[in-house]
């Protein structure tokens, strides 16, 4: 008892000290009030950065404390085999917008950038960078990646001078050390009406699978015949550079941008020649119509919206978690998401069941089309689960635990989660019902939906060992608990394969194919497990462990086969005591505070979703860790379940056969209300009020 006590004392002091640097780091933003749109950072340590990410679904630019400098760019669906586990790995892209800038022949660096400042605005997706360097200029710049070209970014570039200045802007393109046989390339196309100077790169991936290219331009604000002159630079392989020189008046104001794109052979038969295409497209469109654009799109998204009346930190961080799910994806694509988005190279990008449990749903509500994408990538690797299936001995579809660009199990062999953590198997069914549920679209059901669901459900029935009424068990499994390693009858692997098979069978009646009526049988006999005092037992071995993450909670939300709310209370009070301090990831606290809020409890709810995520963040910009005082940003697998806990917790949205409907749920007290908008395909406005 004193152990637990002293445990519990430490934690509450970690989350007050956590709490308050938070607090310090949000009065040192630029403006005192807390801006539901934008996180300005100023007066930040280098030291202790973690950094935001711009993302339009395909391309992730990481920040930097250092000016002009991108930390990461990292291009979706792009793989090779490669450092951690002898399995696939995202690829860092070439670093595009680097950049060099000269004032009277002095190259700006951190040591000379003075009340530097640094904001992303969520509502059009930007991060912007400003600083004062010695009394000569202020300087601003601004990066987009672009939404409405999935390839394509860009930098625009703002210098007022306050004396008399010699301006020079130098374009960076930079190969990360892991991509070999580097070529660098300068071209100049030059037309009556425009000339189009190309910095361009291409290299190998590091086993040559990939070649990965891309291609910049400077866009300048001179009319054509007045722009300045630039000039290429070769330095060394993974190096080199375009620049230019302008001289500037005191008070006057110059402004130029950088397109660039990026692309390779995983996305395009010839990227060489395309990232180039796609940079003289952009140059064409030009710098203002170019962020029209960009603006347009994300206000499109932004139809879809969470507003918190009353609390302006939880609605800025809601947001923040918003911004990032739709930033990770998008739709048309075919790609799935990581856990870590397209914020570095977190998990190696690989796919697990963060995508279809955690993040798929709330995409799904609040924008179906982009939840098109994420369930595409399943369907368009079948044939690679049916072949993992057969290569175990069982019938049907096995998806693998981490799946990359094939769909083969990418997880490394020390990792027992890779041959025996089945559920992802059923968790993709349930993602691909609940699509059908919110679309209601049957033509997609017949053509990719129910083969998913068909073939998944095959596997279960293959995969239970039939061991009498009432014992079709199923063995040998890791638990969504992940500490619960080679167990039987694990609570959420059962409940998600009865869920599977009577989904197929669902499906099967709905576009006219007469199910398979093992289907049934099977999930009539798959035991859930129950405690001498009711609570629902993990596993067949489990006696009151720590819990890494939620399993049995589950069974309530997201699968309904827990439905009593006197069996969900227990099941919730027993387990959340389970849960250490330290090493666990924040959807766990998502389930609780969800649970919690449709059992009338908005306090209760309120105080997990809070520990869900506040104990996570890292500055400047409070960006979600995996775990408490975890340094692996950006976490979206707990945005995903965080904005699940409000839409569907506080918000008590729900997915039936029928559609989305609204179940009764408690708002913490200091919420005045809470309005969820642009739900569904008939982008419904949803409001719940004290």
């Amino acid at each position: 008892m004193l152990h637990r006590l002293l445990c519990l004392f430490f934690y509450l002091f970690v989350l007050t000290a956590n709490q308050s640097t938070l607090a310090q780091e949000q009065s040192s933003t630029a403006n005192p009030a807390i801006d539901p749109w934008k996180i300005s950072a100023k007066n930040f340590d280098a030291g202790n950065y973690y950094g935001i990410t711009v993302a339009n679904g395909m391309i992730g630019i990481i920040s930097s404390p250092e000016v002009f400098k991108i930390k990461d760019v990292v291009l979706a669906g792009a793989y090779d085999q490669y450092g951690r586990g002898r399995v696939s790995n995202f690829l860092r892209s070439f670093n595009l917008l680097n950049m060099y800038l000269d004032i009277d022949g002095r190259r700006i660096t951190g040591v000379d950038a003075k009340n530097i400042m640094q904001e992303l605005d969520m509502k059009h997706a930007s991060f912007t960078t400003s600083f004062d360097y010695a009394d000569k200029a202020t300087v601003t710049y601004t990066y987009y990646s672009l939404r409405h070209l999935p390839f394509t970014v860009l930098m625009d570039i703002n210098i007022t001078a306050h004396k008399d200045i010699l301006l020079g802007g130098s374009s960076v393109m930079e190969a990360p050390d892991a991509l070999r046989d580097v070529q660098n390339y300068y071209n100049e196309i030059d037309r009556p009406h425009v000339v189009i100077s190309l910095l361009t790169s291409s290299a190998k991936s590091p086993t040559g699978k990939l070649l990965m290219c891309a291609s910049n331009t400077f866009l300048f604000s001179e009319h054509h015949g007045e722009e300045p002159r630039v000039i290429h630079e070769m330095w060394d392989n993974n190096l080199h550079l375009m620049k230019f020189n302008r001289k500037m008046k005191s008070g006057e104001t110059y402004r130029f941008s950088i397109a660039g794109s990026s692309i390779t052979s995983a996305h395009h038969e010839d990227p060489l020649n395309e990232a180039e295409r796609l940079t003289i497209f952009a140059k064409l469109e030009g710098r203002d119509r170019l962020i029209r654009f960009h603006n347009n799109s994300w206000d499109d998204l932004w139809k879809s919206d969470i507003i918190i009346e009353g609390d302006e930190q939880s609605q800025q961080d809601v947001r923040s978690m918003l911004y990032h799910l739709y930033s990770f994806s998008r739709e048309g694509s075919a790609f799935s998401l990581s856990p870590m988005g397209l914020s570095g190279l977190g998990y190696n990008g690989h796919v697990f069941w963060d995508t279809e449990l955690w993040m798929f749903p709330s995409i799904l509500v609040l924008h179906p089309e982009i939840a098109k994408s994420l369930i595409e990538y399943r369907y368009q690797r079948l044939e690679a689960a049916r072949k993992n299936a057969f290569a175990h001995g069982y019938k049907g579809a096995m998806f693998p635990w981490e799946s990359a660009e094939t769909g083969v199990e990418e997880t490394p062999v020390w990792a027992l989660s890779g041959p025996f953590e089945h559920h992802i198997t059923a968790d993709i069914a349930l993602a691909a019902w609940n699509y059908y549920c919110v679309t209601q679209d049957k033509n997609w059901l017949r053509e990719r939906g129910y083969p998913i669901l068909s073939a998944t459900a095959d596997f279960w029935a293959s995969r239970v060992e039939r061991n009498g009424a009432g014992r079709y068990d199923i063995r040998n499994v890791v638990a969504a608990d992940e500490w619960a390693e080679n167990v039987d009858n694990n609570a959420f692997t059962n409940a998600a394969a009865k869920a599977n098979l009577q989904f197929a069978s669902e499906a099967a009646k709905l576009i006219g194919v007469t199910p398979d009526p093992d289907w049934m049988h099977v999930a009539g006999n798959i035991p859930i497990l129950k405690m001498e005092d009711g609570v629902t037992r993990e596993h067949a071995s489990y006696k009151g462990e720590g819990i890494k993450q939620a399993d049995v909670n589950l069974l309530a939300y997201p699968l309904k086969e827990i439905t009593d709310p006197k069996l969900i209370r227990k099941d919730l009070e027993y387990y959340s005591t389970r849960v250490p301090n330290e090493g666990t990831p924040a959807m766990t606290q998502a389930i609780f505070s969800l649970l919690y809020s449709r059992l009338g409890d908005g306090e209760k709810a309120f105080h997990f979703f809070k520990d869900g995520y506040l104990p996570n963040l890292n500055p400047p910009f409070r960006v979600i860790a995996e775990t408490k005082g975890g340094t692996n940003p950006y976490f979206s697998t707990g945005a995903g379940g965080l904005i699940q806990a409000v839409v569907m917790g506080f918000g008590g949205l729900e997915i039936t056969p029928k559609g989305i409907t609204q179940v009764r749920s408690a708002l913490p007290k200091n919420w005045k209300s809470l309005t969820v908008t642009g739900v569904g395909s008939q982008k419904r406005t949803f409001i719940v009020k004290q």
